[in-house]
Order: structure tokens, then C-alpha cells, then sequence
């Protein structure tokens, strides 16, 4: 057995914010000292709003963030135009991107072409050309290593846009899967698959609130918990998943939590 997923719980977002970031800034440090680029891949939902707390209000802390050596990636998105009110690219474009202060850098933001709003295997199969371009040539690694990845948990444990039962939870080769039957509007979307959201060098989670709690204890507690897309990254990932969570999304949960700090 490995060492198992780290629980981070804090009072309230507020307090949760300063150490997110010194989780975010520690992932980039280390990842500007190995290649000088920080690679990174956010879902939508409200983790955006989440981290833009924590990166861009000064009182959550010391570190800086070098915006110029990000690149951004999207965990999954929907096959909707850049400027709908669905696209996590304009969640992430309004809630974080176009809020840097001048004099920090803009990351570089890899959208999806939406050329291809129409055909979901296409968008899919030019996303994960776009990640094959960046990290390497597909034949020599198998899977793309995300220095950091940034992921929600549904209230059915849902992570990406990979649902529970799934039949693309068991596909093992491609990066990136196409989906035309979400169980949650919009249907079309693409998603990284399994391997890929598992194979991050840090993989953070955050979820806040108590319409989360039913989840989390299913997620930690309970072993059909652990073949939810949640628990199962906490399962291939172990000690590489800290999850950021706040008092009342964990309410009623057994699997130990640090509360406070990192």
C-alpha cells in the first residue's frame, strides 16, 4: 500500500486561500527549477473563482506568482463557443487571466479549436495534439506529466468531465476522450482521461461547502466511494493528491484531516 491522499481542511475559504497558494507556488517553483515553464490543467466549476482568491489577493500571502511561465491547459471543457457562459476558458479568462495586474505576465492559455464544436472526437483528437506538441512527442512518453493539476469534485464524485460508471473511466491510451452524452449540460465536452488526471507530479482538489459532505464521506469512507473518478485518482495518485476542503464539506467524514494549515 502507498501513503494516502492528503486532507487539508480549513474554517472557511477565506482561510483556505493562503494555502493554496503556497501549494500553487511550491508546484510552480519547483517546476520553473526543473524546465522553466509551469504546466498546469484547471477544471471550471468554481475552482477558478477559488484560486483567483488565492493568486491574486495580496493578503493571501508571500511568493510570487510568475504568470509568464504559465501554461494552461484545461482538465476538460465544453463544446461550446469561448465566450459562452459554459466555456471554462472564459471562466478562467475572467476570473483569473484578465484579472493579473499589469507588470505580472499573462500566462499562455491553450483553448480548444472551436473549429470543431460540432465533431467532439475531432475537438478531442486536436486537444491532444496540442498536449503531444508541448510535452513531448507521443512516442516517447506515454502519458503527459503535468507539473500541477487543479481538479473539482462533483456532489456524484464526478472529476474532469469523467462520470461515475463511465465507460471512459477503463480507456488506458488516449490523453484526451470526447464526450457527447454528459449527464450534465452541456452533453458535449472533451475530458482528459483517467491516466492523464492521475498522473500529475501534484494533484490538488478543491471543494468547499456542505452540499459536499455526502461525497467526501462516500470518497474517503467507503469502498464504492473509492470507484467514484475521485477516489479513484486518490487511489492511483495516493500521497501526490492533497485536497483542499473547507469544515462543512467534510462533516460526518472518518479519513483523517489536518485542519488549519498545510
Amino acid at each position: 500500500m502507498g501513503k494516502p491522499p492528503n486532507l487539508y481542511a480549513f474554517q472557511s475559504t477565506d482561510e483556505l486561500a493562503p494555502s493554496l497558494r503556497a501549494y500553487v507556488l511550491d508546484a510552480q517553483n519547483t517546476a520553473i527549477d526543473r524546465h522553466n515553464v509551469f504546466r498546469v490543467g484547471l477544471s471550471g466549476g468554481s475552482l477558478p473563482k477559488v484560486l483567483a482568491k488565492a493568486l491574486l489577493e495580496q493578503t493571501n500571502g508571500d511568493g510570487k506568482v510568475h504568470f509568464d511561465k504559465w501554461e494552461i491547459f484545461f482538465a476538460d471543457e465544453r463544446a461550446v463557443p469561448l465566450d459562452h457562459e459554459d466555456s471554462n476558458y472564459r471562466l478562467v479568462k475572467e476570473e483569473i487571466v484578465d484579472k493579473i495586474p499589469a507588470g505580472q505576465g499573462k500566462p499562455t492559455v491553450y483553448p480548444i479549436d472551436v473549429k470543431y464544436l460540432d465533431d467532439v472526437q475531432e475537438m478531442a483528437d486536436q486537444y491532444e495534439q496540442t498536449l503531444v506538441s508541448v510535452f513531448a512527442a507521443r512516442d516517447s512518453v506515454k502519458l503527459p506529466m503535468f507539473d500541477l493539476l487543479l481538479l473539482g469534485c462533483g456532489p456524484d464524485g464526478h472529476t474532469c468531465s469523467l462520470f461515475p460508471g463511465s465507460p471512459l473511466l477503463r480507456e488506458v491510451d488516449a490523453w484526451v476522450l470526447p464526450i457527447s452524452d454528459s449527464p450534465k449540460p452541456p452533453p458535449k465536452r472533451i475530458t482528459l482521461s483517467l491516466p492523464v488526471a492521475s498522473h500529475g507530479i501534484k494533484i490538488g482538489f478543491v471543494a468547499t461547502g456542505g452540499g459536499k459532505k455526502d461525497i467526501m464521506k462516500q470518497i474517503f469512507d467507503t469502498e464504492e466511494g473509492r470507484q467514484l473518478p475521485c477516489g479513484l485518482i486518490n487511489t492511483f495518485a495516493q500521497d501526490r493528491v492533497s485536497w483542499f476542503v473547507d469544515y462543512p464539506a467534510i462533516e460526518g467524514v472518518s479519513f483523517p484531516a489536518r485542519r488549519g494549515s498545510l
